[in-house]
């Protein structure tokens, strides 16, 4: 929800003069949510409810950056280490400094942007790569001055040395995610390809696991055998059965000339941090659905179960007109090549209760007003249903790529 929220929309090309699609111009809008007053009209019940829950997706974004490249962890990092230590407007007398002009500047500001609201340096909707619109040295030159380079050279060089070359190549398999040879995924290792995609997802079919919370990695296995891990999102490393369930379906498998691994304990120090805020977030619900709806969402990313994050959205359903709204999970699998793994996502909305009321005022008011529509009474139902009219604005969209 934009509504009420400040916007600057700048342009930037990824490369001056180039004529491929992937180098073509980004325009990245910069908004400000405007969450105050509705969060002020909240009881000190239903604010540390929303925090809790913007905690966990907060940390449950970070894993977004992990699932889009494997240099999109090391440049977040870097961008954060620089804006934690000087803000933009310190900043720009560093980059004025380091020799860098106004617009190389603005041209670095717009590229954090992208960078923020992808969660990674891949377009969210398009699958395509971007760059600085600026030279890689004049880039190390600003890092290079920076304060938080002068407090720890050894991390910040450390990290531009992960990242810098990745950042900026654009050799034809680096500009679009993709499987194999088509693009970059960090849902495969780099070995994989169709084939074993495919393969993967019949057995996890046989087994009746779902692939959405999933990666799978491809190794050298003995007497010609493929051999496949199965890494399941969770908090919990262990493999072993747990006291939520009877078996557990982690182990070592024969499928046809192939052996797969399944484990738990992807992303784990993350599934730890979010499923503890939900925890928290459990004391402040405002009823047993919200209650119900937590336990099985904290269950899901402790163990690894999609069918523990499924019994939560039931629950979810049931919690009709919520004063804070949220989703939380592995949810789209637009960006997984094979279309089967989702990206984690995570956001909270709560209800403007003054802008509700007003609208709720409009809904009393239908009877009347339809009459005066340009149209005729036959378009209309024979009988007014009267819908639940409110007005929630984003709290917290950390974990939802734009």
């Amino acid at each position: 929800m934009k509504g009420g929220s400040t916007c600057e929309r700048v342009r930037v090309h990824f490369v001056k003069g180039s004529d491929n699609p992937c180098e073509g111009t980004l325009i990245q809008g910069v908004w400000r949510l405007d969450c105050a007053e509705a969060f002020r009209q909240l009881t000190p019940k239903e604010q540390l409810y929303a925090h809790y829950l913007s905690r966990a997706s907060w940390y449950g974004g970070l894993v977004v950056l992990l699932q889009t490249s494997p240099e999109s962890p090391s440049i977040y990092a870097l961008l954060q280490k620089l804006f934690r230590r000087q803000a933009p407007a310190q900043l720009e007398g560093v980059a004025t400094a380091a020799g860098l002009s106004p617009e190389e500047y603005q041209a670095f500001l717009v590229y954090t942007a992208g960078l923020y609201a992808n969660m990674g340096n891949y377009k969210s909707f398009g699958d395509t790569k971007f760059i600085p619109n600026l030279p890689k040295e004049k880039l190390k030159a600003l890092v290079w001055q920076s304060q938080a380079f002068q407090e720890n050279r050894t991390e910040m060089e450390a990290l531009w040395n992960s990242c810098a070359n990745l950042m900026y190549s654009l050799e034809d398999k680096r500009k679009q995610l993709g499987l194999g040879d088509k693009g970059i995924t960090t849902y495969f290792s780099g070995n994989c390809c169709l084939e074993d995609a495919e393969l993967a997802q019949k057995f996890l079919d046989s087994k009746n696991l779902s692939a959405y919370n999933t990666r799978l990695f491809k190794e050298d296995g003995a007497k010609g055998k493929r051999c496949y891990q199965v890494r399941l999102a969770s908090a919990e490393k262990k493999d072993s059965p747990v006291d939520c369930e009877g078996e557990t379906r982690c182990g070592k498998y024969e499928f046809g000339d192939a052996v797969f691994m399944v484990q738990r304990g992807d992303y784990a120090p993350l599934m730890k941090k979010v499923s503890d805020n939900l925890d928290k977030a459990k004391a402040y619900a405002a009823n047993e659905s919200q209650k119900r709806m937590l336990e099985e969402y904290s269950r899901s990313f402790t163990y690894g179960s999609v069918d523990a994050h499924k019994e939560g959205s039931r629950h979810w359903i049931k919690d009709k007109g919520p004063i804070v709204e949220s989703y939380i999970g592995f949810i789209e699998s637009y960006r997984d090549p094979f279309g089967s793994r989702g990206e984690f996502e995570g956001f909270v909305a709560v209800v403007n209760k003054g802008m509700s009321a007003r609208f709720g005022k409009l809904v009393s008011s239908a009877e009347v007003l339809l009459p005066e529509l340009p149209w005729p009474p036959a378009f209309e139902k024979d009988t007014f249903l009267r819908p639940d009219f409110t007005s929630p604005g984003a709290a917290s969209p950390p974990g939802c790529p734009n």
